[in-house]
């Protein structure tokens, strides 16, 4: 236990050196009230300090070097289920990471008895950077991957293959990365789920509106379908009018496989009941808005989609 905090101490002072080095950019104003990365971790730092029994982690670093931090609040007994939850895997989706630190802050706050919880706020560093370099030069781009336009939600090791007739109708749809774990980023999130062995654990994207669980790859059933159901109709009901729909990612379309996904990693590998969340069911509000794919996926008033993100979060954490 000793060497744990001594540990998180270490990386607490290396989180503090990074932000010293990396001030960040002033505020541009097309992404109000989306908070840039430097201002999410010098909250989040400052946060931590005032509650040391938090350890901050550096899970891994990305192609460009810029760390992929973990934060783990612990249960205050011993005897514990453990729960992942991660956003940021794609570059545009600012909105997942914005419900990721509000999830996060008030776990801080109120921790649970029985439940460790894991926060990844942003597993994509560089993808985020090069779209907040957009933003602040206004260039209008589409981005997804990593430092090397890498989709990370194609690069992990569990239903890599096709085997729908659909992948040579739809090729695109059904296009994993050329290999299993290609990436830092999801290396780090690999190493990460086998070390912990999580019981559940929450993969934060958008848009779309759904609780996705697994197989995302192949049309099967998983073994464990009534739970994560039961589960999924748990943050439904959390949600209440504006829900978001619970359903196996693989079934969103008779024709759709997800090839590689890290729900289906997580489950397949290491037993974890994970979903992918689509928050939001798009940020577009008006017609202007199909110019600019920023806002595509962040809606201009992100507060309904804290309120259902952190409604349904709350469920997952403590187990339905």
């Amino acid at each position: 236990m000793l060497t744990l905090l001594l540990a998180a101490w270490a990386d607490t002072a290396e989180l503090d050196r990074w932000l010293d080095k990396h001030p960040g950019p002033d505020r541009a104003a097309v992404t109000e009230p989306y908070r840039f990365v430097h201002e999410a971790w010098a909250e989040l730092a400052q946060l931590t300090h005032a509650h040391p029994e938090v350890q901050v982690e550096r899970v891994g670093s990305t192609l460009q070097g810029r760390p992929i931090w973990a934060w783990h609040v612990p249960a205050t007994v011993e005897e514990r289920e453990d729960v992942l939850i991660f956003a940021g895997i794609h570059a545009m989706e600012w909105i997942s990471t914005e419900v990721a630190v509000e999830v996060l802050k008030e776990l801080i706050e109120q921790p649970r008895e029985h439940i460790a919880v894991t926060v990844i706020p942003l597993l994509n560093p560089d993808g985020r950077a090069k779209v907040e370099a957009d933003l602040l030069a206004g260039r209008v781009k589409y981005r997804r991957g990593n430092a090397d336009g890498v989709d990370l939600n194609r690069d992990f090791a569990v239903n890599r293959e096709a085997t729908s007739v659909w992948r040579h109708v739809l090729p695109g749809y059904h296009r994993s990365t050329e290999a299993p774990l290609s990436q830092p980023e999801s290396q780090a999130l690999d190493r990460l789920a086998d070390r912990e062995r999580y019981d559940r654990a929450a993969s934060l994207h958008a848009f779309g509106g759904f609780f996705y669980f697994p197989w995302s790859g192949r049309w099967e059933r998983p073994d464990d379908w009534a739970a994560f159901m039961a589960l999924g109709r748990a943050m439904e009901a959390a949600q209440g009018t504006h829900a978001y729909r619970t359903r196996q990612l693989s079934r969103w379309g008779f024709f759709f496989r997800a090839q590689g996904t890290e729900i289906d990693h997580l489950y397949g590998r290491y037993g974890t009941l994970a979903f992918l969340v689509e928050l939001t069911r798009s940020g577009i509000a008006q017609p202007k808005d199909l110019k600019t794919p920023f806002r595509w996926y962040n809606p201009r008033d992100p507060g309904p989609t804290l309120e259902l993100g952190g409604a349904a979060m709350r469920v997952l954490i403590d187990g339905g």
